[in-house]
Order: structure tokens, then sequence, then C-alpha cells
């Protein structure tokens, strides 16, 4: 129990595997959940554990409530403590569809893990947290949530993707709220355009979005790492007196320009 704990979603890949690595770095012992075969995330086990540190990997969708109970109870078999909680995992819809056309089955499916999950696994979390506290007032505790651009830009073709990540920047201000009076910290990152296996699919676009359209006032794709920077950023404690803050990670995307 002498290092601090760190739970990261969709940690086996792309934007979650920045944050975990960048958390390695401050020797933070890592638990990875994600729905993969462990032999499917051992490549990224591995990454991870270059950097001294433990790493428990949990195959456990945040979707059910069995899962993220289990998730939950491994951590306390394990570790015993808790430290920073980092709601990463996310879905797009299967199939792109115009809302005129989207079903009722993609919203289900990406509303129970983008936002679902997330927030009971936070309810789990937290109250741990509030335990542990009484216990270890000394140490800080931290809820992390990724949102992203599409919490307040119109994406048609994905509205059930856009709604989720809109709950979760609710989300983040209702427990940053309740959880204020124990010390328990709460933030929300909001990615833009990160270069992920999710974005891969829209790579020509946003290429030209870019590099020839002015879509970013900094002109490049943002990586994994900058993400994990930012929520490096928080488990230093360098945002104390900023509960609910929303940390933009998108080039300026959110700069309204003339």
């Amino acid at each position: 129990m002498q290092k601090p704990v760190a739970l990261i979603t969709g940690a086996s890949r792309s934007i979650g595997r920045g944050i975990a690595d960048q958390l390695a770095h401050l020797k933070f012992d890592i638990v990875i959940d994600d729905v993969f075969e462990e032999k499917q995330v051992q490549h990224t086990i591995d990454l991870i554990r270059k950097n001294g540190v433990d790493v428990l990997y949990i195959r456990a969708d945040i979707s059910k409530s069995h899962e993220r109970q289990t998730i939950i109870d491994q951590i306390k078999n394990k570790f015993g403590r808790l430290d920073i909680l980092v709601n990463n995992a996310g879905v797009a819809p299967s199939q792109r569809l115009d809302i005129l056309e989207a079903t009722e089955e993609s919203y289900d499916r990406v509303m129970n893990i983008n936002l679902k999950g997330p927030y009971f696994l936070t309810q789990l979390a937290a109250n741990w947290m509030i335990e542990q506290k009484k216990q270890y007032n000394e140490r800080q505790y931290y809820i992390v949530n990724l949102a992203s651009i599409s919490s307040y830009t119109s994406s048609p073709a994905r509205g059930e993707y856009c709604l989720s990540k809109a709950g979760i920047s609710m989300m983040t201000k209702l427990y940053a709220d309740r959880l204020a009076e124990f010390g328990i910290l709460v933030y929300e990152i909001r990615p833009g355009v990160i270069a992920t296996d999710m974005t891969k699919v829209v790579k020509d676009k946003y290429d030209r979005l870019i590099h020839e359209e002015g879509l970013l006032p900094i002109k490049r794709w943002g990586e994994s790492e900058d993400v994990g920077k930012a929520v490096a950023a928080i488990a230093l404690g360098f945002l104390p007196y900023s509960t609910g803050q929303v940390i933009n990670v998108d080039g300026g995307f959110h700069i309204q320009r003339l």
C-alpha cells in the first residue's frame, strides 16, 4: 500500500494507454480495465511495467453492474487502495447513422458503456474513497472523466455519442459538487481530434480540416500523450482549487474564431 493506485478504464490502447503510461511515470501502480482477453493486452501491460510499477489487468464490461463491482473488489484484494479513477472507456456507434435513422439498439449500447457505466463505477469508487479518506486523511483522491468536444459539438451522424459525452460533462459537475465536502476532486478532460483507433476511419477528412482548412489553431492531430499529460497534472496536485473544471485538450478547437 505504499504507492498510490490508479484505475483507468479502457486503457488497453489509445488514450487510455497514454494516460496509464503517464501515471506510471509518476509511480502510480496501475489497474487497467478493458473487455479484451489478457493476452491481447499484454503489450500494454509490459509497456506500463517498464516504469517499475505493478500492473493489474481486469477484464470487465463497465456497462454491467456485477462486473463494475468485480473491478472494485479486485482492486481492494490486490492493492487495498484506490487514489484516482479515470473514466476513459467509451465506444462510438458501430455504424454512423443520421439521427433520423438511428436505432435504439445503438443508442442503448453507446449510452450504457459511455455514460451509465462511468456513472455507477464512479459511485462505487467514490464511496470507497470516502471510506479511505476517513482513515488516511492526508491522501488526495481524484476522479477524472474523459468527455469530448462532442459534449458541445453537433455530429448528427453519431447523435448517441454526442449525448453520452454531454452526459459525462454534467456527471462531472454533479460528482464534483457532491464529493467536495470529502476533499475528493473531480475533473473533466475534453479531448479534441486525437489520433486513436476510433478516429483512424476519418483520418483523411481530419487531415484536410486541420492542415488545409484551419480547423485548429494548433495545426496537428492530438496524441494520447497529450491527454495523459493533462491527467498527470491533476494527479500531481497542480489544480487543488479547481474541482469540476473542464480541461480542453483540443488544439484550441474550443476557441470561437472569426
